[in-house]
């Protein structure tokens, strides 16, 4: 039976967007066939850095006919009913349909629609084209028109060939001016071609020896694993794993050649986060280890789109100077880092919004100082020690490395803090406050960690729950959700008990009481809803606020806040829960038994209009 090869040739694509283009191009025009009646046998696809194709087996030659029957209105019905039925039948006198007899309902209409079958081809025609103009990418170019064009087409890069072949012969068709046709290119360098092909087999033996490219992602994907770790067990060190980078290079390079380069080992004195965020961002480089000792080794692994004559020496010469180059600027910024200091560095953070609600970086560290204080006895860590970590956590944040490598933010930090002299706890609690950032991250385990990484979060939480800010569907701007399921993560995996609600109770007042926050509209609305009209003056709005813990507005406000806050962790408790495999039915039971919340839970509100105590 026949076989249909598409391929659609383009300008490079982006390798993060090739494997997901890949399956939805294979789903589509499976869907498409089968929408139109087309059956078919194996169905398979391939991307590369310029092309996306589909090869379909077996395909049927044309679709079936199909005979419906259409049942009508009762004879001597209305003329508008019969009108209407003719319509949608397609017919062009009632005399056309066939009157069939009920014996309960008497006689109605029938009328039998025959639709024949299409040509594969005709059919082919007209999917291929709109599957095209409606294919969704992440990101994609609108160009034309030109002297030949159909107007202006969007595609993820200009496509310049169409390759869509069935059973040996052109399916014709025209998309944005550009023809169907039977011949693709093969690599810029090595064989660019073009190259007529007639199937499958064709199109791939052609590509794959005189074109030098190699189709499948997974083939390219193995053989730069393959030999890569084969040349540094050659060279005597060992290749660091990075399946995200092997993925990105994958989409890079049609004829994927590995090559190992030395750089000037007086990088190393550099933190190892560095030198490999640099090779991996900037160069995509793969770092390579010392197999006896674990550290960075004077070296890296590169992947080429080209086999070049001298081995690929002029090409690793080439990318080590530019990595040298990379590694000369995180020098200098590492440098001049640690000699500002984090004391310094924490100076400035007053300067940076946190949100213009819940003010800056600066109040955000020393409303978090204050909570990891509270919470360190409570986890078994040191309080002072436990605030000293919240009040250096986010220095780094204004670092010239870390304006270099987000990535790095609290990574930079530990290594600032150790050079400073700080305690060691302190420094590993600065680079695990914000762990986990996702379900595959470790949580931190060291007290002082812990204290620092809960206070963070709650405090986050809180602060955008005062002002309303919450997840909404979908939408979660600032990872709220992440936040508390690290909270409830952080608590289950460490075995920690603290009470939750007084641990929020306490995060609300300085939240509430920021100076930062006062003049929002929320305030306004809370001292007008709250707090009689004649203390609202100007002279006792100040005393009324430095009179945190027996503000009623305050307190009102607070105990809604946490209640709902609450039920957002049961919920992301319940989610942890399901990961774990917990199954579905006993979750629902344990959520819905009503029982006596423990102590801080929500029967421990003051009644209505009661201040909240000072030891609250």
């Amino acid at each position: 039976m026949p076989q249909l090869l598409l391929e659609l040739f383009s300008e490079e694509i982006p390798a993060r967007m090739q494997a997901r283009a890949e399956t939805d191009l294979l789903k589509a025009v499976t869907q498409k066939l089968a929408d139109a009646g087309l059956a078919h046998g194996e169905a398979f696809a391939w991307s590369g850095p310029r092309r996306l194709g589909v090869c379909i087996e077996d395909l049927a030659a044309r679709s079936e006919d199909v005979r419906e029957e259409r049942k009508g209105p009762k004879v001597g019905a209305p003329d508008k009913a019969i009108e209407g039925f003719m319509r949608g039948a397609g017919l062009a006198s009632i005399d056309e349909a066939e009157v069939r007899a009920d014996p309960r309902k008497g006689e109605f209409y029938v009328a039998v629609v025959e639709t024949p079958g299409r040509p594969a081809t005709e059919i082919i025609a007209d999917a291929v084209p709109e599957l095209i103009r409606s294919f969704h990418w992440p990101k994609s170019m609108r160009w034309g028109p030109n002297e030949t064009s159909e107007g202006t087409l969007r595609w993820v890069r200009p496509l310049q060939r169409i390759v869509c072949v069935l059973d040996g012969r052109i399916v014709p068709f025209s998309v944005g001016g550009i023809a169907s046709g039977n011949e693709t290119e093969g690599h810029r360098v090595h064989g660019r071609g073009p190259y007529a092909v007639t199937g499958w087999e064709d199109y791939r033996a052609q590509l794959e020896s005189d074109g030098k490219v190699r189709l499948r992602r997974a083939d390219r994907k193995a053989l730069i694993a393959r030999d890569a770790a084969r040349l540094c067990r050659k060279a005597g060190f060992d290749l660091v794993p990075d399946e995200g980078l092997l993925e990105e290079v994958t989409g890079l390079a049609e004829w994927p050649v590995v090559i190992v380069g030395d750089m000037d080992p007086a990088f190393l004195e550099l933190p190892p986060e560095v030198i490999r965020l640099s090779m991996r961002t900037h160069q995509k480089y793969f770092a390579v280890r010392d197999p006896g000792t674990g550290a960075l080794a004077p070296h890296f692994v590169v992947v080429a789109n080209i086999k070049a004559r001298d081995r690929g020496k002029t090409i690793a010469a080439g990318n080590a100077k530019v990595l040298s180059a990379r590694l000369e600027d995180a020098r200098f910024f590492w440098e001049n880092d640690k000699n500002t200091g984090l004391e310094a560095m924490a100076d400035k953070l007053g300067s940076i919004t946190f949100k213009e609600e819940l003010g800056s970086i600066g109040d955000k560290v020393e409303r978090v100082a204050a909570l990891a204080r509270e919470l360190a006895p409570k986890v078994g860590a040191d309080p002072d020690l436990a605030e000293r970590a919240a009040r250096l956590s986010k220095s780094d944040l204004v670092s010239e490395m870390v304006y270099e490598f987000p990535e790095l933010q609290g990574v930079m930090g530990r290594y600032y803090a150790l050079e400073a002299g700080e305690d060691p706890q302190v420094a590993d609690a600065i680079a695990d406050h914000y762990k986990p950032q996702g379900p595959s991250d470790a949580v931190p385990t060291a007290p002082v960690s812990i204290a620092v990484a809960l206070a963070d979060k709650l405090d986050t939480l809180v602060g955008f729950w005062a002002i309303d800010e919450k997840p909404t569907g979908s939408k979660d701007p600032f990872a709220l959700r992440r936040a508390a399921l690290g909270v409830v993560r952080i608590v289950l995996e460490n075995g920690v008990r603290p009470n939750l609600r007084a641990l929020l109770q306490e995060a609300m007042f300085p939240t509430l009481l920021n100076r930062a926050f006062r003049d929002h509209a929320f305030v306004q609305f809370l001292l007008a809803k709250y707090v009689p009209e004649e203390l609202r003056t100007s002279e006792n709005v100040e005393s009324l606020w430095e009179d945190e813990k027996r503000s009623l507005s305050v307190a009102a406000h607070s105990w809604e806040v946490v209640d709902n806050l609450l039920d957002f962790f049961a919920d992301r408790l319940k989610q942890v829960l399901r990961d774990e495999g917990k199954r579905h039915d006993l979750i629902d039971a344990v959520f819905s038994t009503g029982s006596t919340p423990p102590p801080g839970g929500k029967g421990d509100r003051p009644p209505p209009g009661q201040a909240v105590p000072a030891e609250a």
